[in-house]
């Protein structure tokens, strides 16, 4: 058993934090521990329910996470590996990190560099992560 907050629209809208079984978990090659996760724009739009960006019900919320991996059937990816993931549709088509665990897709996943703890990896998140691409964005035109 694990944590999540898990958002539903069986009678009508419901964010809860949930107590799930593994055995829900998604599809996916890779099981992991979730260990630090956000709360970004995204996910305050899915969990309030103030615009449609929840495309699978029920759904776990959260767009990004870091951790460790816990279960792998993917040749690149084994128990103990650390990991970062952000975007792919994760909180939207698939469940997402603001759980205990999470089942994703191997190529989904980034290794984490052991220069940074899951803590510092989602202190940056996806709101650094686009900032980092707007500078690029502005460097690659001149701008800076």
């Amino acid at each position: 058993m694990f944590k999540a907050i898990q958002l539903s629209n069986a009678e009508s809208f419901a964010a809860r934090l949930a107590e799930l079984d593994e055995a829900d978990l998604p599809p996916g090659d890779v099981t992991v521990r979730v260990e630090y996760s956000t709360l970004n724009y995204k996910d305050g739009l899915a969990i309030t329910n103030r615009s449609p960006v929840v495309r699978v019900w029920p759904m776990v919320a959260g767009v990004d996470g870091a951790g460790t991996v816990e279960q792998s059937t993917h040749a690149d990816w084994k128990p103990g590996d650390r990991f970062v993931l952000n975007g792919w549709g994760v909180g939207e088509n698939h469940w997402g990190c603001l759980a205990q665990k999470a089942r994703l897709r191997a190529d989904w996943l980034l290794k984490l560099p052991p220069t940074f703890s899951s803590r510092q990896a989602m202190l940056i998140g996806t709101a650094g992560y686009t900032a980092m691409l707007c500078v690029m964005a502005l460097e690659d035109h001149g701008v800076l």
